[in-house]
């Protein structure tokens, strides 16, 4: 594959850059600050994000992004909302026929929009991918087991593009659905903010098992509305992220929603950390209605997000639901 380009170096970016890089990679990693770049390069750890971790030597931290120009590919692992902005700030260094791998999982506030199609609106004609799936970067850069999912739709370059990534400890699996792995990885960071709010609340374990079970359902009736294959969303990047997500307070979603639960407000919940699954949910409830499909337990979220509901007035509503068939 050549070199991979790495645009963000926090957690999640710096363990995938330690898994191209033990995969038998280049790894060019990218930063706003010179002074991280630095001081990343002389250190070899990113003690602010993944402490106790060392960067594997075949990583070359920077913070000018014209030295990703000559990467095969790159790995675009800032935040979602800020995927527009980073696009265009690439395209002005990157070939057009570099794919770019959307590694966020998010939709565009703002505008509403699937992050595929932010990146399309900006790079016109020029391959994207998304990688997405049961991850948590500190098992990734530690190298402990781990499985996810790359889609892009021209299959023999979702091929190369995981043949490159896999590593002993890092298996990508490959798919032409862009839609359904994208939004598996949108959706389940708002479903796992409920299920922390039912953990914080002390709601118990049978309530977090319905939630889990009634938001992948609410999921899938998204996808298909979108275009997504059912399967992908049977998948890692589907049911296995929403289940990683949904179970463990190693999750910043499920963690935010936690402490929504035990009673802080969502300003002290986040603690001024970046909560994705937050910044989507308006966004995914917006075209959810956009396509009339029901989408309850999404809908109860973005009402306490916004501080029409409290949680127990969320709890009620969806209790409190015409009884229907389960399917």
């Amino acid at each position: 594959m050549g070199m991979i380009g790495i645009a963000g170096a926090g957690a999640w970016g710096t363990a995938l850059a330690n898994a191209a890089a033990i995969a038998g990679n280049d790894v060019v990693l990218w930063m706003r600050s010179p002074e991280q770049a630095q001081a990343l390069a002389a250190t070899r750890s990113n003690a602010r994000f993944l402490p106790g971790v060392k960067l594997h030597d075949r990583i070359r931290p920077t913070a000018a992004l014209a030295d990703l120009a000559a990467s095969r590919a790159v790995l675009l692992v800032t935040p979602a909302q800020t995927t527009r902005e980073m696009t265009a700030a690439l395209s002005s260094v990157l070939p057009a026929a570099a794919p770019l791998v959307l590694c966020a999982k998010g939709i565009e506030r703002e505008s509403q929009t699937f992050l595929c199609n932010v990146v399309a609106e900006m790079r016109p004609g020029s391959p994207v991918a998304v990688l997405s799936g049961p991850s948590f970067a500190d098992d990734v850069a530690r190298g402990l087991p781990t499985a996810v999912t790359l889609a892009c739709r021209d299959a023999a370059l979702a091929e190369d593009l995981a043949t490159a990534l896999s590593g002993p400890t890092l298996r990508v699996y490959h798919r032409q659905d862009v839609r359904g792995v994208e939004i598996g990885g949108a959706a389940k960071n708002v479903l796992a903010i409920a299920c922390g709010a039912v953990a914080g609340r002390g709601l118990g374990e049978s309530a977090k098992a319905a939630l889990i079970a009634r938001g992948f359902a609410e999921l899938l009736r998204f996808a298909r509305a979108y275009g997504g294959e059912p399967e992908t969303l049977m998948g890692l990047s589907g049911l296995g992220d929403l289940v990683l997500t949904c179970s463990s307070a190693h999750s910043r979603n499920f963690a935010f929603g936690q402490r929504l639960g035990q009673g802080m407000s969502v300003e002290e919940a986040a603690g001024g950390k970046l909560v994705e699954g937050a910044a989507t949910a308006s966004a995914l409830v917006a075209l959810a209605r956009a396509k009339n499909v029901d989408m309850p337990i999404a809908e109860a979220v973005d009402q306490i997000l916004s501080g029409a509901w409290t949680l127990d007035q969320a709890v009620d509503a969806l209790m409190n639901r015409p009884i229907k068939s389960e399917h």
